[in-house]
């Protein structure tokens, strides 16, 4: 994990203070640096590449790669269910999954803010670390940065990763058709009200703890198990309602939900009436969508509901006959109504 090219240098005094921070020292070496490397970042991570210490990692891989990058800026750095750490490595593994294929290695890239305590560093990179090993994916390269005080929220962290792809077909929107049923893996909107709740201290009780959980075991038991998997999409920024939209102008067709199959928990419910918020436009991070064959249905709900992370998945629709990325939704009443994309950020820095 580099630490060459920054701008400012790191300093920081002996790590043994939980109170210490990252410090910035305009125009200093770069032996602070490789010291935070060696004490905190690589040991924590623990990684034989990291060890390394070379200026990438060298993999080999047979068949078709899947290739995905995301960044992390979320307020704040911790929140129930989660943290920034956990949150950028289940989010990169997700995208991969959705990709079908099965997530192998990640790269990781730590924008620290001046002033961020090493405790906070510490935890972040523990999270991270743990939620690599429960993933089956590996840490094996990265970059660290420092930036000013102010610049940064604490932390931002930019993540690549590479998986292997193992679906037997590609897994794409324009593999849609009529009649598919559109399976859901769990409840909605827990991550982005958990963090919401988080910053604005709105004090539930219980709290609502995000759903940020690696979704890859499931999938991968879907495609293991023969499963015609069409598409996949986990439905985080703009939620359940913005995937199903951009599924459906993308493969030229209309999708139609049930809300009354759609899972939400009463306290996200109750939450998301106090700030006005559509359940179906908050994001998940631990939840995903599959359009299989009506004939796939009932194996793939036992597949999934034999995974934790997947225990509550159900059917909440079909791919139907109608007008290119047309999405409605029935209620509770019988009567449909039109779904549209999150147009602008209902809930900013959630993710």
């Amino acid at each position: 994990m580099s630490g060459g090219g920054a701008e400012f240098a790191l300093t920081c005094p002996p790590l043994s203070a939980a109170d210490e921070t990252v410090q910035l020292a305009h125009g200093s070496g770069g032996r602070a640096m490789a010291r935070l490397l060696e004490t905190i970042i690589r040991p924590a991570l623990a990684e034989p590449e990291l060890d390394r210490q070379h200026d990438g990692a060298i993999l080999e891989a047979a068949g078709q790669l899947a290739f995905t990058t995301d960044s992390y800026v979320v307020r704040p750095l911790f929140f129930p269910g989660g943290d920034i750490g956990a949150l950028a490595v289940n989010g990169t593994v997700n995208d991969l999954a959705m990709c079908g294929a099965r997530p192998l290695w990640l790269s990781v890239g730590l924008i620290l803010e001046e002033g961020l305590p090493l405790a906070t560093l510490g935890a972040v990179l523990a999270s991270m670390r743990a939620a690599a090993a429960a993933a089956g994916v590996r840490l094996v390269t990265g970059d660290t940065k420092v930036v000013e005080r102010g610049k940064a929220d604490g932390m931002f962290i930019a993540t690549a990763g590479i998986g292997q792809v193992v679906a037997p077909a590609p897994i794409a929107p324009d593999r849609l058709r009529p009649g598919d049923a559109v399976i859901l893996s769990g409840d909605i909107g827990r991550h982005g009200m958990a963090v919401m709740a988080a910053r604005e201290g709105f004090g539930f009780t219980p709290a609502i703890a995000s759903d940020c959980a690696a979704v890859a075991a499931p999938v991968l038991a879907l495609l293991a198990a023969g499963i015609a998997v069409h598409c996949l999409r986990d439905p985080t920024r703009g939620g359940l309602a913005s995937a199903m939209v951009e599924i459906a102008e993308k493969a030229q067709c209309a999708i139609a939900l049930d809300e009354a199959l759609i899972p939400v928990r009463a306290d996200v419910a109750a939450a998301c009436d106090l700030l006005g918020l559509d359940p179906l436009q908050v994001a998940c991070e631990g939840r995903f969508v599959a359009f299989v064959p009506s004939t796939d249905a009932e194996p793939a709900l036992a597949l999934l509901r034999a995974h934790p992370v997947s225990a509550e998945a159900r059917v909440i629709g079909a791919v139907t006959v109608g007008s290119a990325g047309q999405v409605s939704c029935r209620g509770p009443l019988g009567i449909a109504r039109a779904l549209d994309m999150l147009s602008g950020e209902a809930l900013p820095r959630i993710c």
